[in-house]
């Protein structure tokens, strides 16, 4: 009788092997004949969106990670839902996903499609945008291998359960990311994503009661409550998740975990768990391995569950499945 151990060695070892053979698909000028203005028209794009919207950049990489873990980069996030189906995007996790997200892909998408009909994939653009709009805010710079289908489908109920939670202890958060092929240390570089963007005030209020803030430096518990303190009657508030340079991505978000900066119960998860801690202390104390190791673990979650061939489509409409 097999062991369940050794069953979720051979997931593992399965989800490596399709990465693999997806990956042997791609390559990073797979438009280099069929669309030679591709990279530019994507940059030109996210350029002038993140100039009007400083925004852009995390709701876009966000919606790519929201894309991506669960079932693939296929763009499957990004389809609307019909009177016949509820789409991954409003799925209970996915109602928060900011619109600006959205919309540079859309408006990339229109774009290349004046450029290079029906040529450029959907799940390609979100993949190279992010890229893009990470290095305009001062993020390392990775290589995107290109060729990737979207997906015939979206569904909501395909998503359930299969996201990460802020308030995931780390023992299921490690759990939920080794079952992908990713490594502890691969998941804290991907948590310094929180280095920019922000956070729902219903995401952590809980946390930050007068009588039950652990881990939170009181100073800062304190300037979370008033800042959140009409959050139920307005749901659309936020907070920056670094609080000293949030519009910049650095390893801020790791120095500031240490000193009880930490705004989602999952990052002081991070430094309270000896498994997760000695990875916070080195990006703390070493930007340059931190965007290493970051670029390194994005480059590896842009190639999972691809679709290549006729495994996919190329959507007309990001949108819309054709």
């Amino acid at each position: 009788m097999v062991k369940q151990s050794q069953l979720k060695y051979l997931t593992i070892i399965i989800l490596l092997c399709l990465s693999s053979a997806a990956e042997s698909h791609l390559t990073v000028d797979f438009y280099s004949k069929s669309c030679p203005k591709f990279l530019d028209i994507v940059r030109e794009t996210i350029t002038n969106k993140q100039i009007s919207t400083p925004t852009t950049a995390a709701a876009a990489l966000r919606l790519f990670f929201h894309d991506c873990f669960p079932n693939g980069c296929d763009a499957s996030v990004l389809v609307s839902s019909t009177a016949f189906n509820t789409a991954e995007r409003d799925s209970s996790i996915n109602l928060s996903l900011p619109g600006d997200g959205f919309d540079v892909v859309i408006r990339a998408k229109t774009a290349l499609e004046l450029a290079c009909p029906n040529t450029v994939s959907c799940s390609d653009i979100i993949a190279v945008a992010v890229r893009d709009l990470l290095v305009t805010v001062g993020g390392p710079y990775y290589e995107i291998s290109l060729g990737r289908r979207d997906s015939r489908t979206s569904k909501s109920s395909l998503v359930s359960d299969l996201l990460p939670l802020p308030s995931m202890q780390i023992s299921k958060l490690i759990d939920q990311f080794s079952s992908k092929g990713f490594s502890v240390q691969e998941m804290v570089a991907l948590s310094g994503a929180h280095t920019i963007g922000f956070s729902h005030c219903k995401e952590f209020t809980n946390r930050v009661d007068p009588n039950n803030s652990t881990g939170y430096n009181p100073r800062f518990a304190d300037a979370l409550r008033k800042a959140c303190s009409n959050y139920k009657n307005d749901p659309t508030l936020s907070v920056f998740n670094d609080v000293m340079t949030p519009n910049k991505f650095d390893n801020m978000y790791f120095q500031n975990i240490p000193k009880g900066l930490g705004l989602l119960e999952s990052d002081h998860g991070l430094f309270s768990d000896p498994r997760t801690r000695p990875f916070v202390e080195l990006y703390a104390r070493d930007q340059a391995r931190f965007f290493k190791d970051f670029a390194g673990a994005m480059q590896k979650l842009s190639l999972y569950g691809v679709l290549t061939g006729r495994q996919g489509e190329i959507r007309r409409r990001c949108d819309a499945i054709n």
